[in-house]
C-alpha cells in the first residue's frame, strides 16, 4: 500500500534497512542507541532493522561499551564476508580486477599488461572476463555470491534500456562500443550478477570522496591525470558524481592535434602522453619500448637528479609549461563549478605528486577567478593506485545499499534485455 507521497511500506522498510547499514557501515561499530540520532529513526525502529540485517547476516556483534549507569551496550558492525564485489579499472597501461569484501578490504587481483596505446575490444572483454575468473578462483569464492562487477572505462558511457552500458571512447577507437552486451557474452558469472560500467574518472571520483582525501566536502571535483586527463564532479545535485570530459576543453586556438583529433585540447598539453611526447619533440631521452610509466619516471628523474646530476632542461621546461596548462585548466574548473575541493589522481597524477603540484597550484589559483580561488583547496588523492578499481567496486555496492541491503529479485514480467536476446539468439537449438 502506497503513502500520500507514494512510498510503500516496502519502500520504507528498504530505505530504513539502507540508513542503517551505511552508518555501520561508515562510522561504526555502533550500538543500537547510537544509531537512532545518527539515522533519525526510533528506537524501535532500529531495532527492528537492526533484527532483520543480524537475520540476514550482513550486521553482527562486535562487542560492548560501558553505558552511564547502565547495562553495557552491544556494539554492532557490517559482517565483512557477508557480501563480495569486483572492481576493474580499464587503464592505459593494464587490465587490473580486485575482488573485495563487503567492507571493501582486498581478497585477491590479476592484472593484464595492454599494449602502449592499443584498446582492441576483444582484447579488453577477455582480460576482464580472465582477471574474474582468476580472483574468484584465487578467494574460493563462488560466481553467485557477487553484489556485482564494477568497471571503470575511458570516454562517455552512456547507459541505454535495451543495449546496456555504450561506450563512446574517441580518444582510443571506441565508437558505440556495447561494452556491456559483449561483457555478458562467454561471461564467467551467472545472470543475475549486475554489471556497473562507467567513467573511470567519476569511479576515482566516488572512492575519493566515500574514503579518501574528498570525505566531507559538498562541492569538489576530483581529476584523473593518467595519459590524458579528465575529471568528477561531485555536487549537491550530484552526489555520486559525474564524469566531466575536462581533458577535451580547447586550451589553444589551433593548437596541438589532440589524440581525440581535434586542436587545442587540454589533453594535448597536459596528458603524459603528450608530456613525453613534447619532450621527445625537443630531443629528450625518451627509453625506448618503455611504457608511458617507465618513460614518465625516467622524465621526472632527468628533471630533478640528485645534488650532484645536472637537471636535463628539456624535460624541466616541458614539465614547468604542463604545470601551467595543468593549473589555467584547474582555474576553468574553478570558475565554472567554484568547489571547495579539488584532488589529483591518476597515475601521472601520482607519479608527479607533491613535487609538481605546487607549481600547478600556483598557477591555477592566479588564473581563476579571485573570490572563488580563495575557497579552494587543491591537493592530491590520497588513495594511491587502485583509487579507479576502489572506486569501480563502490559502483555495486552503492547500488547494494540504495536496495536496503538487498539483492535484486528478476521480475519475469520484464522484457529480457537485448543482450540476453541476442545470447539465446546465438545458442545452438
Amino acid at each position: 500500500m502506497a503513502g500520500r507521497n507514494g512510498r510503500t511500506v516496502r519502500d520504507l522498510r528498504r530505505a530504513n534497512r539502507g540508513a542503517v547499514l551505511q552508518r555501520l557501515y561508515f562510522d561504526g561499530p555502533l550500538s543500537r542507541f547510537e544509531l537512532g540520532p545518527a539515522t533519525g529513526l526510533s528506537s524501535g525502529s532500529v531495532s527492528n532493522v537492526v533484527a532483520d540485517l543480524i537475520g540476514d547476516g550482513l550486521v553482527e556483534e562486535a562487542g560492548s561499551v560501558d553505558s552511564d549507569g547502565g547495562r553495557p551496550r552491544t556494539l554492532l558492525r557490517v559482517t565483512p564476508g557477508s557480501g563480495h564485489m569486483i572492481g576493474v579499472d580499464v587503464g592505459e597501461t593494464r587490465v587490473r580486477v580486485e575482488l573485495f569484501d563487503l567492507t571493501l578490504t582486498e581478497l585477491a587481483r590479476a592484472e593484464r599488461p595492454l599494449e602502449q596505446q592499443r584498446y582492441e575490444v576483444d582484447v579488453i572483454v577477455d582480460h576482464i572476463h580472465a582477471g574474474i575468473t582468476e580472483v574468484l578462483a584465487a578467494a574460493g569464492l563462488a560466481p553467485e555470491r557477487l553484489l556485482g562487477v564494477g568497471i571503470g572505462v575511458p570516454g562517455i558511457v552512456e547507459h541505454t534500456p535495451d543495449r546496456g552500458a555504450v561506450v563512446h571512447g574517441q580518444t582510443i577507437g571506441w565508437d558505440a562500443i556495447e561494452l556491456e552486451s559483449l561483457l555478458r557474452s562467454g561471461s564467467p558469472l551467472p545472470d543475475g550478477v549486475p554489471c556497473f560500467i562507467d567513467n573511470g574518472a567519476r569511479t576515482l571520483g566516488q572512492a575519493e570522496m566515500w574514503f579518501g582525501a574528498g570525505r566531507g566536502a559538498r562541492n569538489a571535483l576530483v581529476v584523473l591525470f593518467g595519459s590524458g586527463v579528465g575529471a568528477c564532479l561531485v555536487t549537491p545535485e550530484a552526489e555520486h558524481g559525474r564524469a566531466v570530459e575536462w581533458g577535451h576543453l580547447t586550451v589553444r586556438v589551433r593548437g596541438r592535434r589532440c589524440r581525440c583529433g581535434a586542436l587545442g585540447c587540454l589533453e594535448a598539453y597536459a596528458g603524459a602522453e603528450s608530456l613525453l611526447a613534447r619532450w621527445r619533440e625537443e630531443g629528450g631521452r625518451v627509453p625506448g619500448g618503455a611504457d608511458e610509466e617507465t618513460a614518465l619516471t625516467a622524465m621526472l628523474a632527468a628533471a630533478y637528479p640528485p645534488d650532484t646530476a645536472a637537471a636535463d632542461p628539456v624535460a624541466l621546461a616541458v614539465l614547468e609549461e604542463t604545470a601551467e596548462y595543468l593549473g589555467a585548466g584547474l582555474s576553468d574548473l574553478i570558475n565554472l563549478f567554484q568547489p571547495e575541493r579539488i584532488l589529483m589522481g591518476g597515475w601521472a597524477g601520482l607519479q608527479l605528486g607533491a613535487r609538481f603540484l605546487p607549481a600547478v597550484r600556483k598557477h591555477a589559483l592566479s588564473y581563476a577567478l579571485r573570490h572563488p580561488a580563495e575557497n579552494v583547496t587543491i591537493e592530491l588523492g590520497s588513495l594511491g593506485p587502485d583509487a579507479v578499481t576502489v572506486g569501480a567496486a563502490i559502483l555495486p555496492l552503492a547500488d547494494f545499499f540504495a536496495r536496503g541491503g538487498r539483492r535484486p529479485d528478476p521480475d519475469p514480467e520484464s522484457p529480457p534485455p537485448a543482450w540476453r536476446r541476442a545470447l539465446r539468439e546465438r545458442t545452438p537449438r
